[in-house]
């Protein structure tokens, strides 16, 4: 099964856990079964039905936005990785 890794801004919403196996053919399936196990996560991630704009999923070091989105395929030993964007700084 897949695992997603989750940032620790969000693993207070996760059960502390900093990785978490879940089930699931494609990215929006292996999310889905994520936020089913931890459902405090879900408005963290998603607004409605659609990922946060300022949330990055990655499969294996690649960016699913430049593979197929939500549908990019995902393998029993895969990782994703839940990157929020960062901004801030000084003007």
């Amino acid at each position: 099964m897949p695992t997603i890794r989750i940032p620790t801004p969000l693993r207070p919403y996760s059960g502390n856990n900093a990785t978490v196996t879940v089930n699931g053919n494609d990215v929006s399936s292996a999310l889905n079964d994520l936020t089913q196990q931890f459902p405090d996560l879900r408005q963290h991630l998603f607004e409605a039905d659609e990922l946060r704009s300022f949330v990055n999923i990655y499969l294996n070091q690649e960016d699913v936005r430049y593979l197929d989105g939500p549908e990019t395929a995902v393998a029993d030993n895969d990782t994703l990785m839940i990157i929020p964007s960062i901004a801030g700084g000084q003007g």
